[in-house]
């Protein structure tokens, strides 16, 4: 699923449809995908009012599927799509796959190919998840985006013949799936895909009967019975492995465990008296479980930077050496802080668990001074450094995107991204300042702000190996309206920071992010 402008969008006036036709390459990477057998969803936003103006969403939406050959659309918050909307997709991209993020109205099954099981609360005898019994086509998902311990929903997948949701990066947070669960996964498609015809064509009995000894272990079967061969998808919901019968008669084990793993799963197959065994047998035996159900914890490290070697602008604000307690003011939001997740073992939080004010605590230490510029950089002063440097970034992409039409020499530069902003402070014999240090200068009054305000860079990026972030400052006179799911707009105090994912390719080049210099005061 290319999931593409939130949790970004809002920063400026891009909407959600440019977010798509300004990435470089995305045509070539769906055409990559397609060549490799993988079917791929394009994202719709409903919620995304307050940005850029074009045609309406029906419209924008259709283009976009058709400009990309997609082959299927999220429907973001929704349930369910406006019949409208579902009949102008069908005109653009016919076969459309539709999937909603909850519950289906069964009435819609007929128009909307696969749903989200994401609140779907398993009973400790595993339930029936209602739309695909009602029509086995339906494809639906389980996800639990925040769970650590992913075991129920995989095992009502399996039971279920349907999918899950591996989400290991939630809008920039690492959630990482355990050896336990991610071994579950691979056995679990392997024969998902390998026996799709019992999955969707078999006659499907839930909660079959099985021993009672396997019963009494807290193992449970569904079984799929298609001509010649009948395969049960087998969980154990106990904490000890069950290595005792599982049915009555002959039957092989499709993992070659011997046994139904603690937590996990198994898959029996009986075959016919001679009719030929499934030529994907030696495939699905090679899959072994793995008991190892640790979290895999990923760490956010900041990038450091080298001391600066210049001498501050005459008016920068002075922060004096020695250690620092600040106060930092945000919002809630998916994309968490600096480390960890923002919910763990939680369904998806809705306000007021979502969006709401919070704070947090930051101190250190400044080994010496830092001089912070008390204006940002203006586009004038950014053309004096091109002219004397003959700067050009790696990626070009958006890069000084607003001087094509001229520029006025006295506003803050923007359409910068962070690597373009280290290079001109690098040659002013500076360096961005750091986020607290940013907060320590603008809480003593001394920064001022240019017309039209924006948002600073600041030297605070971290990368765990998955993602990379920065925190803003200073807020910008921009604010789109409409939402929550935006980033939050307007001028902010200087205690406030918002995480910003960086997105790479030139992207984060926004007409509403700016930067100052900051320099080393050496005695």
């Amino acid at each position: 699923m290319l999931w593409h402008a939130y949790p970004v969008i809002g920063l400026d006036d891009r909407n959600q449809w440019d977010f798509y036709r300004d990435v470089p390459g995305l045509g070539a990477l769906v055409d990559t995908f397609h060549s490799a057998g993988v079917r791929v969803f394009v994202d719709y936003n409903p919620w995304d009012v307050g940005t850029r103006r074009g045609e309406d969403d029906a419209t924008e939406l259709s283009a976009v599927l058709a400009d990309f050959g997609a082959d299927g659309v999220f429907l973001d918050t929704l349930k369910k799509a406006d019949p409208a909307l579902v009949e102008q997709l069908e005109r653009a991209r016919p076969g459309v796959v539709l999937e909603g993020e909850s519950k289906l109205p069964v009435e819609r099954i007929e128009d909307h190919s696969a749903s989200w099981a994401q609140f779907f609360a398993d009973s400790p005898v595993p339930g029936v998840l209602r739309s695909h019994w009602y029509e086995r086509r339906h494809m639906q998902h389980h996800v639990r985006r925040w769970h650590r311990d992913h075991t129920e929903e995989l095992q009502s997948a399996w039971l279920n013949g349907v999918g899950v949701m591996v989400w290991e990066v939630v809008f920039g947070v690492w959630v990482g799936w355990s050896q336990r669960d991610a071994a579950t996964v691979r056995r679990m498609v392997t024969v998902q895909r390998a026996a799709g015809d019992l999955l969707r064509e078999g006659e499907w009995t839930p909660l079959a009967p099985l021993t009672p000894e396997a019963e009494a272990a807290g193992v449970y079967a569904s079984r799929w019975e298609l001509g010649d061969w009948t395969l049960w998808t087998v969980v154990n919901r106990g904490a000890e492995d069950y290595a005792g019968p599982v049915v009555d008669g002959p039957v092989i084990d499709l993992f070659a465990d011997g046994r139904v793993p603690a937590r996990g799963i198994s898959a029996l197959l009986r075959v016919a008296d001679g009719a030929p065994e499934p030529s994907w047998l030696s495939r699905v035996a090679t899959l072994p479980h793995d008991p190892d159900a640790r979290f895999p914890h990923r760490l956010a490290v900041r990038q450091r930077p080298e001391p600066s070697r210049g001498q501050p602008e005459t008016d920068a604000v002075v922060v004096p050496a020695g250690p620092y307690v600040l106060t930092v003011r945000y919002r809630g939001r998916e994309t968490g802080m600096y480390q960890g997740a923002p919910y763990v073992d939680e369904w998806k939080p809705l306000p007021p668990r979502l969006h709401d004010a919070r704070t947090l605590q930051r101190d250190g230490s400044l080994a010496s001074p830092v001089a912070v510029a008390a204006t940002e950089v203006t586009n004038g002063q950014f053309a004096e450094f091109l002219a004397a440097t003959g700067y050009q970034p790696v990626e070009p992409h958006r890069f000084l995107a607003h001087w094509a039409d001229g520029r006025a020499d006295d506003e803050p530069v923007t359409f910068v991204d962070l690597d373009d902003a280290r290079a001109y402070c690098a040659w002013r014999g500076g360096r961005l300042p750091t986020e607290d240090e940013w907060q320590l200068a603008g809480e003593t009054g001394g920064l001022r702000r240019g017309t039209p305000a924006v948002w600073n860079w600041t030297e605070s990026e971290h990368s765990d190996g998955r993602t990379r972030f920065v925190m803003l400052k200073g807020g910008s006179d921009y604010r789109a309206e409409g939402s929550e799911w935006y980033v939050e707009g307007g001028r902010q105090a200087p205690d406030y920071s918002v995480k910003l994912l960086l997105p790479g390719l030139g992207l984060a080049r926004a007409a509403t992010v700016g930067f100052r210099c900051a320099w080393d005061v050496t005695r």
